[in-house]
């Protein structure tokens, strides 16, 4: 089929083990991996192409599209919610404290959304397109390939406070974290692999600026942070410096997506506390020591994670709409 060749492309030999694990039904709401063969069969090659576009034109771009999807899923489910502007009728989640001056790829999601639409228009849903960009980012990274179950339609409408209290925060205890992904249906599993997204991207200095010098109001750094990242990162955010100075998330491998963020955790070198934290707690870190010493169990663990998280609560059916432009309803 015309996906399956045009994806076979960015597939290195190992990862199709994860092709053929993937190719099992999901069994979950109304999705399907091929709903679009014959409605529309050259999205896969459409959206492949805007994200290798948007990759060679500036690399951070793969994380920030992956994050979107990310954070469009666990606010009231994958339903493209996060794209929207704000309206009269509602605000923007683009607006909610973790995606204020951060969410980032708005304007990829929304070329490849047009070119799309020309192609076969108002049949591909903008939650569809992000969920393959995500896949289609992570595989551009050198990370792994999966099948995406699609069929989603775009929701009506957004909420900047639903966002500011689903999102997950850099610094949210562990626990708190934990709560918010199972109660989307979610397991501690799921947790931990999918914070390995974090292999890729950076994060701005405010996210982590305050274990460099006054942890917890010590007037001291965090003592469990790596003494070298710990200069290096003060370099980067010196003291009274700007808060939106970037840091990789990855010292070693900002741009490849590899299990590099598990190696940094074991050594005391998670940027942010809700990373390191995975460390606190035996039965996290016993996951943690897994993908640090077995790569392509982590490659296949957050492959299935990612379908898991993308079925969450989506619209199907005549439920939302296809939404002609991303950032707007019809």
């Amino acid at each position: 089929m015309n996906h399956k060749s045009s994806s076979s492309v960015l597939l290195t030999i190992p990862f199709l083990f994860f092709l053929f694990l993937s190719l099992n039904p999901v069994g979950h709401c109304e999705l399907d991996y091929y709903i679009y063969n014959n409605k529309c069969p050259d999205l896969f090659r459409i959206v492949k192409y805007g994200v290798w576009a948007a990759v060679q034109n500036e690399t951070r771009i793969a994380a920030s599209l992956l994050r979107l999807h990310f954070h469009d899923c666990l606010v009231n489910g994958c339903d493209g919610s996060v794209l929207l502007d704000a309206t009269a009728k509602f605000t923007s989640e683009k607006n909610a404290l973790p995606n204020r001056n951060s969410a980032r790829g708005f304007e990829v999601i929304e070329k490849i959304k047009a070119d799309v639409e020309a192609a076969c228009p108002s049949i591909v849903s903008c939650a569809d397109i992000l969920a393959i960009a995500a896949r289609d980012a992570v595989v551009v990274a050198g990370g792994p390939f999966w099948l995406v179950p699609l069929g989603r339609r775009d929701g009506t409408t957004a909420s900047e406070e639903t966002a500011n209290q689903q999102l997950p925060s850099p610094f949210e205890s562990l626990n708190n974290i934990t709560a918010k992904f199972t109660s989307k249906g979610l397991e501690l599993k799921d947790v931990v692999v999918l914070s390995g997204a974090h292999t890729i991207g950076y994060a701005q200095c405010f996210t982590f600026k305050r274990r460099l010098f006054d942890f917890n109001g010590s007037g001291k750094p965090d003592k469990s942070l790596d003494s070298t990242l710990l200069q290096n990162l003060q370099s980067t955010c010196p003291k009274g410096g700007s808060d939106s100075n970037l840091a990789p998330l990855d010292s070693a491998s900002a741009s490849k997506f590899d299990n590099g963020y598990y190696s940094n955790l074991a050594k005391s070198s998670g940027l942010l506390e809700s990373d390191q934290a995975l460390m606190n707690d035996p039965t996290t870190a016993s996951i943690v020591n897994s993908y640090t010493q077995y790569p392509y169990l982590f490659y296949k663990d957050f492959a299935e994670s990612m379908v898991k998280m993308g079925n969450l609560g989506v619209l199907t059916g005549n439920k939302g709409q296809i939404r002609k432009k991303c950032g707007s309803v019809n």
